[in-house]
C-alpha cells in the first residue's frame, strides 16, 4: 500500500495548497511530501502541481487526477476495512470540532459510554459555533449542521435536526402572533452571522411542500447559539432553531413555537473529514457512536412543544 501514501500526500496538498500543512496532517516531514509528489509526477509523466516561492496551484491534470485519487483512496480504505471487525480496537488521538450546544448538552454527558467502548482513543474536543478550517486548524473531523458546500471534503450524514419557529411571550405580546408568511413582513428576527453566513440571511418557510424565502428586519445579530437563544428570550425577535436546542424552554413557557405548520426544512447533521469517515477506524468509530447517540437523544428526550 506504499502507493496509497503518494495519493494521500497529493490529495492533502491539493486541498490545502500548502506542503507544510499537508505534511503536518500526514504526520511526516515536508521534504517527504515533496518527494512523494515528485515520485508520483515522475511515474505519471505529467506535472500535477505548480510550485513557486509564493504559491502552490494545481495544473489541469492535477485537478482531474485529484478526483480519481479520492475515489481510489476511498476504495482502498474500504477494502482494508472489510476484515477489520476482528482486528485491533481503534487507538490514538482524535481532534474533533463540534457545535457548542451539541458538545455541551449531548456529547459531554455521554462520554463515559464512549470511553467504555473505545478506551484507547484520546479525544480532543473543541466546542465552537464558528465554521472552523478543518485542514488548516488540524482537525481530524468536524460535526456540522446544515447543507455541506465544500466538495473537497467527505461528509457522512448522521441525522437530521427538526427546526422550529420560536419567539418569547413578551415578543408576541408586543408584535402579535404571526399566522402566515405575509405576517412575517411586519416582524423582526434575531440575526445569526458567521464567516459563511451574513446577518441578513432570509428565513425559509415550507408550506404545502413549497419553500419560500422571507427577509425580515434585524435589530441584533449574534455569532453563538447561546446568545441567539438569549436574545430571543429577551424579546428581540423571532428565531428558527433546532427543536432540541429549545426543548426545555418550550416546556417551561419561556419560548413558544409559532407557525408550527410552516416550519423550515430539517437541517442535516454530518461528520465531515478530509477523507471518507470509514477510511479512519477512529473517525468511523466516533461517527457510529455519535449517530446512535443523536438518534437515542432525540427519541428519548424530545417532548411535544408549546405551539401557537
Amino acid at each position: 500500500m506504499d502507493r496509497l501514501l503518494n495519493l494521500r500526500a497529493f490529495v492533502r496538498v491539493a486541498d490545502t495548497l500548502n506542503f507544510s500543512e499537508a505534511a503536518a496532517s500526514l504526520q511526516i516531514a515536508r521534504s517527504s511530501v515533496s518527494k512523494l509528489i515528485q515520485d508520483l509526477e515522475d511515474e505519471l509523466g505529467t506535472r500535477l502541481i505548480q510550485r513557486s516561492t509564493r504559491q502552490v496551484s494545481l495544473t489541469p491534470d492535477g485537478h482531474a487526477f485529484r478526483e480519481r485519487c479520492i475515489a481510489l483512496i476511498c476504495e482502498a480504505e474500504s477494502m482494508q476495512q472489510m476484515f477489520a471487525r476482528d482486528g485491533p480496537a481503534p487507538r490514538g488521538a482524535l481532534r474533533v470540532s463540534l457545535p457548542s450546544r451539541i458538545a455541551h448538552h449531548i456529547v459531554a454527558p455521554a462520554l463515559p459510554d464512549f470511553f467504555a467502548r473505545y478506551p484507547d482513543i484520546e479525544l480532543d474536543l473543541v466546542s465552537t459555533d464558528r465554521p472552523v478550517d478543518l485542514l488548516g486548524e488540524g482537525f481530524d473531523c468536524v460535526v456540522r449542521v446544515g447543507r455541506q458546500k465544500d466538495s473537497n471534503l467527505m461528509s457522512r450524514k448522521i441525522g437530521e435536526l427538526e427546526m422550529l419557529n420560536c419567539a418569547s411571550p413578551a415578543y408576541l405580546q408586543r408584535y402579535g402572533v404571526p399566522q402566515t408568511v405575509d405576517d412575517l413582513h411586519r416582524h423582526i428576527t434575531v440575526g445569526y452571522s458567521s464567516r459563511r453566513a451574513s446577518r441578513d440571511q432570509p428565513w425559509t418557510i415550507v408550506e404545502n411542500g413549497v419553500e419560500s424565502s422571507i427577509r425580515m428586519k434585524c435589530l441584533v445579530s449574534v455569532n453563538s447559539a447561546e446568545l441567539f437563544i438569549a436574545c430571543c428570550k429577551a424579546g428581540m425577535g423571532l428565531i428558527q432553531i433546532p427543536a432540541y436546542d429549545v426543548q426545555l424552554m418550550l416546556q417551561d413557557g419561556s419560548l413558544v413555537e409559532v407557525m408550527s405548520d410552516q416550519r423550515t426544512a430539517a437541517m442535516p447533521i454530518a461528520v465531515v473529514s478530509p477523507e471518507r469517515p470509514s477510511a479512519s477506524p477512529m473517525i468511523s468509530a466516533f461517527a457510529d457512536w455519535l449517530s446512535t447517540l443523536m438518534d437515542e437523544y432525540m427519541a428519548e428526550r424530545f417532548a411535544g412543544p408549546s405551539r401557537t
